[in-house]
């Protein structure tokens, strides 16, 4: 049985939750508004001031979207709530990031530049402390949008193991190697 399926989704007062007869699940809050489409099999209820999701057997298949779906519009609620916030670091000399508006654009040790355009949905900031990495701050209310966009920027220039240079999340530990150790004569 899924334990993450089971235990109901806590509403939040500001947040609204519609089920249309074709289950696509709106929730409107304080940070926006989110869509999402719910399989058929699985249904969704609000009950007072939480939401659960039923499952209608005990299939596998239905096993597995259950825990999903609760797991998304957990997401969904948190998201219009309080949002979610992805910060990224440049480590590298010369490594720089600006924006205009939504318009990212970064100086990753190639011979261009890259100009990273993202969706409306997601606000971009950037930070350049003297004696700091560069830092970039992603902010929205839709986890799986920041979460893709996120990887996709890191994915520009991965952090490599011997001198870490790259683009890592803020706080995240990278595996460091060891370089060529002189030879012994």
């Amino acid at each position: 049985m899924s334990r993450v399926g089971k235990s109901p989704i806590p509403v939040p007062a500001g947040v609204t939750i519609t089920v249309s007869e074709d289950n696509l699940v709106t929730v409107k809050g304080p940070k926006g508004e989110l869509q999402q489409a719910v399989d058929k099999d699985i249904k969704v209820v609000q009950e007072g001031a939480e939401l659960l999701v039923q499952r209608p057997t005990d299939q596998k298949r239905h096993k597995a979207l259950h825990g999903l779906y609760r797991a998304l519009l957990n997401n969904m609620v948190v998201g219009v709530t309080t949002g979610y916030k992805i910060e990224q670091e440049l480590v590298g000399v010369g490594y720089r990031a600006t924006n205009q508006g939504n318009t990212l654009d970064l100086v990753l040790g190639f011979s261009h530049h890259y100009v990273f355009e993202l969706p409306k949905e997601i606000k971009v900031s950037t930070t350049a402390d003297k004696g700091k990495n560069p830092t970039i701050i992603l902010e929205s209310n839709d986890k799986q949008l920041i979460g893709q966009v996120a990887a996709k920027i890191r994915s520009l220039r991965t952090p490599e193991p011997y001198k870490g240079k790259g683009i890592k999340f803020v706080g995240e530990v990278l595996r460091r190697k060891a370089g060529k150790s002189a030879s012994k004569k």
